[in-house]
């Protein structure tokens, strides 16, 4: 699977992750279609450039939380992504898998685009807030570490090769740090969409 324009982003200095076992040395990219989450209830995987599974998403028809159950390549539960009400911005809760709260996603549409903020608490226990510079439908969009200023990954809506589009739909790319885990950026991606075709009615 080719990726158009790619460009590796630097290291972090720490590694920042909450799955560790999604962190690699290497600058990884994931690859999403666009519209996954356009249907309720929808089931599809998270893959890697080469074309390896990362993640697994089973949707919920029944769910008013539209709640997401996370899993890895091998069918293990990793977490699951509801959607909180009673928020001024539409928020998102990515909780473990004893349904405690381990990230929260804010976003918000503005006159210049989708912004939105990502806050956790990461395996060494720092406190970690990501944000994201450009909107969801830019061309690119940078996910930048607020305390550091560093992009730790890059969104890039520009068409993979030809033989890369599914069902016609465009597919896009998500270029992840090394040092970064590529899980809690996938989860985060998945709530951007979601916020984004609810906004579109779709």
């Amino acid at each position: 699977m080719g990726f158009m324009g790619h460009h590796d982003l630097a290291p972090v200095v720490e590694p920042i992750a909450i799955f560790n076992q999604f962190v690699a040395k290497e600058p990884q990219t994931i690859v999403l279609r666009e519209k996954v989450l356009s249907v309720s209830g929808d089931s599809f995987d998270i893959k890697l450039a080469n074309g390896d599974t990362l993640l697994k998403v089973h949707g919920s028809w029944i769910s008013l939380s539209g709640r997401k159950k996370v899993e890895d390549a091998r069918g293990n539960h990793l977490f699951d992504i509801v959607k909180e009400h009673l928020h001024l911005h539409t928020t998102f809760a990515i909780e473990d898998t004893h349904g405690k709260k381990i990230c929260e996603v804010k976003s918000n549409l503005t006159l210049v685009g989708s912004k939105a903020t990502a806050t956790f608490t990461d395996a060494n226990d720092h406190a970690k807030t990501f944000n994201m510079k450009g909107g969801w439908f830019d061309h690119s969009a940078d996910i930048v570490d607020h305390k550091t200023g560093q992009t730790v990954a890059r969104v890039d809506r520009k068409l993979l090769s030809g033989r890369d589009l599914v069902f016609g739909q465009q597919t896009y790319a998500v270029v992840v740090a090394p040092g970064v885990d590529a899980a809690l950026i996938a989860a985060m991606c998945i709530c951007f969409d979601e916020k984004n075709n609810e906004e579109r009615g779709e």
